[in-house]
């Protein structure tokens, strides 16, 4: 806290211009953000910022220090809505940080964008948007060196932490190793135990993947390590997500009853920072203990809790997780109607973020949880998603669960029999006849006439038909049609007509 005592006594001196006052302001809220305290950082800005949600109060200001108020409030913003579950408060974030970026390149500051660059690529990886993410993270690191420090640090570390949520985990764990330096020299305890934390989450997901335990040692080991430095900084909210991850591990061990106590301990440290957020995220890791456990009614009351607390924000990925989690208990309760809609759900959750590996998930718990319930069409495609989702990943694990869903997706194809009592011969050709045309139209991108010679149908009026007719879903797959051009030579005709009867 010696850098916050620094700048209190700093801010009132009279000599400062009101610019130079102003950056030692943001300087302060930044502070406060190393150690999560953000209600501080707010406080921080003074009349800076009027109220969360309205832009910030620029009047008299110059341009560096302008950049300066924007970048700050965008970050404050996001983390705000972060935690209160605020809906749209990431757009606003990222508005603002865009609009110091802008100042930024016009001054020009290389190091600020970059810094910039890294705090609107952590909005967009809050929504799910991972490529996105990747992409600003990118451009930021190929500013930096480094001779940058804990800014270049912090750049290696979200990037790896990007890798890790797209399960590229070779790649997340070669770039954290390549930095172990570069985070040993900081005297930043928040950002070394930032460090440890993804080392230990890189091999604690391999562990998971590749079917093994041999990692649980060192990944315990990590996790001591960054509870060290997180205790250190004051961080409560990092230590709080300490203690969640090792009760995954935990979990993973088999030892419940200490993955229950590490739970407890985080939950008490969440309530403190009053973190809903954050707090629906360890419900879902409880769910999931208590799932593994085989105790469905506990893990049902928990995961719902989850669900219900992640709708009211903007997290998809956290959504995407709470509701996989919550579909997967649903279906081991017999309730399979439900767990169906809400799996649909976290699908179109996923979908709508971006988030590949999320769906993926989603989807393959889908079938591993319902598949003798799915119509052949409906398995089919779910299969297809989770396989155009799971293109880019390195994770064996994700492989092996895709090859295995398909195999016991072909297996019930050839011998599952249809439930008789709902059967409907007319439903079941209607669902095949829509799978086909949906096919051919994907194949011919919209193209109605090529369509329809896919399907062997006689023109193009018989496919409208019958998508008007039966299938008016599938109409919105249609390449839009464009109007014909009238004919110059037939619009001119009764003109010339005219002309050769004055000639005659």
């Amino acid at each position: 806290m010696t850098a916050v005592k620094e700048l209190l006594q700093q801010i009132p001196d009279p000599n400062l211009s009101a610019n130079e006052r102003v950056r030692l302001r943001c300087e302060l809220a930044k502070q406060f953000e190393k150690t999560g305290n953000y209600e501080a950082a707010c406080r921080a800005l003074d009349n800076l910022w009027p109220a969360f949600g309205e832009p910030p109060n620029l009047d008299m200001l110059d341009e560096r220090t302008s950049g300066e108020v924007l970048l700050r409030v965008g970050v404050l913003t996001g983390w705000i809505g972060s935690i209160r579950l605020i809906k749209g408060s990431q757009k606003i974030a990222k508005d603002r940080i865009s609009e110091s970026i802008a100042i930024f390149e016009a001054l020009p500051d290389v190091k600020k964008v970059a810094e910039a660059q890294m705090e609107i690529a952590y909005c967009y990886r809050r929504e799910g948007a991972v490529d996105e993410a990747r992409r600003w993270y990118s451009e930021a690191l190929a500013r930096l060196d480094d001779g940058d420090g804990d800014l270049k640090a912090v750049a290696v570390l979200r990037s790896a932490l990007i890798d890790l949520s797209s399960n590229r985990l070779n790649d997340a764990l070669v770039m954290l190793r390549s930095a172990d330096a570069l985070f040993a020299a900081s005297f930043n305890h928040a950002l070394r135990g930032s460090f440890h934390n993804a080392v230990g989450l890189v091999l604690k997901t391999m562990s998971t993947t590749e079917g093994c335990l041999d990692y649980i040692e060192q990944v315990l080991k990590e996790y001591a390590a960054a509870s060290f430095h997180f205790e250190q900084a004051g961080h409560t909210r990092y230590q709080a997500s300490i203690e969640n991850n090792l009760a995954m591990v935990l979990s993973q061990a088999g030892r419940f009853a200490e993955a229950h106590d590490r739970l407890d301990r985080a939950q008490a440290l969440c309530t403190r920072l009053n973190d809903r957020s954050l707090f629906a995220s360890f419900e879902d890791s409880r769910a999931q203990v208590f799932l593994a456990e085989g105790e469905l009614a506990k893990a049902q009351k928990i995961a719902l809790n989850a669900v219900t607390i992640m709708e009211k924000g903007d997290e998809h990925p956290l959504l995407t997780e709470a509701l996989t989690t919550y579909g997967v208990v649903l279906a081991r309760l017999n309730r399979a109607d439900e767990s169906r809609a809400i799996f649909e759900r976290a699908l179109t959750v996923a979908g709508r973020a971006g988030d590949p590996e999320n769906a993926a998930h989603a989807a393959l718990s889908f079938v591993e949880q319902l598949a003798e319930r799915l119509p052949e069409d409906e398995l089919c495609n779910i299969l297809e998603f989770a396989r155009n989702s799971l293109k880019d990943t390195q994770n064996a694990e994700s492989k092996k669960r895709l090859t295995d869903c398909v195999y016991r997706a072909l297996s019930l194809i050839h011998t599952a029999r249809p439930d008789w009592s709902n059967f409907s011969l007319d439903e079941t050709l209607l669902r095949h006849e829509a799978r086909f045309i949906q096919m051919a139209l994907e194949d011919s991108d919209g193209s109605i006439t090529r369509a329809a010679d896919l399907l062997g149908l006689p023109g193009h009026q018989s496919l409208n038909f019958i998508l008007n007719r039966r299938h008016p879903q599938l109409l919105s797959s249609r390449r839009p049609v464009k109007p014909r051009r009238r004919s110059i030579i037939k619009n001119d005709q009764p003109a010339r007509r005219n002309a050769i009867g004055k000639g005659n």
